[in-house]
């Protein structure tokens, strides 16, 4: 199945009208002659290319894949149903239940978006990074530059991808060991919730085919225990140390995980995350 009336192009256009440029935590600039998002601006947002996205709305480029229709109802702040309504305009089934959801409800973007001052990722059940802010790219690198699947923070910590590098440079005051461990628990928790989910089970069977640490803690069988706020150090590559609080939000409705990274204000870290706020200076 593909596309082939243009009705996929017709969706993507009439939500991009739609969508207020400051919901998508874009800044404003100058007058607008159209309502909504430029093509160039939902390009950004998705991870896309201009060009991709014009030959999707002009019905030139069919077959686009899950991924991509994935990130474009992110990016178009799509509820559920106008989510799946895309994938079919797209010649996909949408995601089933039972399955790892990677849907980001709009009134999470929008507080995302507007909480600008903030270091903000949300992680699905898998804990793959789904979206983030600004401020979250100005503090570890902007997630766009990393293969999809490496955006993944049990491939980051087990292996030696593109995000590996990211992670290495956050120091958690329980001990980089217990948060590993923290986050394979969270995987076996996911299984035990989504047993069929292809994605989930691919994961794990390569961590545990290729990472013998992770095999390690794996094979002990630890339960998942509740995230609560803790100390980790950022070292930055051009503003140095930066010590935060680091906060793991459930969304309620979704299985969503809201991270979080706050300092106390006139502190040493709150000066330095305003000057990366300000300077809008991502991490090479």
């Amino acid at each position: 199945m593909g596309t082939s009336d243009g009705g996929f192009g017709r969706l993507l256009h009439t939500w991009r009208d739609r969508l207020d440029p400051a919901d998508a935590g874009l800044p404003p600039g100058r007058r607008r002659r159209a309502p909504g998002l430029r093509r160039e601006e939902l390009a950004q947002l998705a991870g896309l290319s201009v060009d991709y996205v014009l030959r999707l709305e002009q019905g030139r480029a069919r077959n686009p894949s899950a991924q991509v229709v994935g990130a474009l109802a992110r990016a178009l702040q799509l509820s559920r149903a106008e989510r799946d309504q895309l994938y079919r305009g797209a010649g996909l089934l949408p995601p089933r239940d039972g399955t790892v959801d990677t849907h980001v409800p709009p009134g999470v973007q929008r507080l995302v978006a507007r909480l600008g001052d903030i270091p903000i990722g949300v992680f699905s059940a898998d804990w793959t990074l789904v979206w983030w802010n600004g401020m979250w790219a100005d503090l570890f690198g902007d997630p766009d530059s990393i293969p999809p699947d490496d955006r993944n923070l049990a491939r980051a910590l087990f292996r030696t991808g593109a995000a590996h590098t990211a992670v290495r440079s956050v120091h958690s005051e329980r001990g980089d060991e217990a948060f590993a461990a923290a986050i394979v628990a969270d995987l076996r928790d996911a299984l035990s919730r989504y047993p069929a989910d292809a994605e989930l089970n691919r994961l794990i069977g390569e961590l545990r085919a290729e990472s013998e640490a992770f095999e390690a803690v794996w094979s002990t069988g630890t339960a998942a225990t509740a995230h609560t706020s803790e100390r980790k150090t950022i070292r930055h590559p051009e503003v140095g140390d930066i010590l935060v609080d680091c906060d793991v939000l459930l969304v309620p409705g979704v299985d969503l995980r809201m991270v979080t990274y706050t300092a106390p204000a006139a502190s040493d870290a709150a000066s330095k995350l305003e000057l990366l706020r300000v300077t809008g200076s991502h991490v090479g």
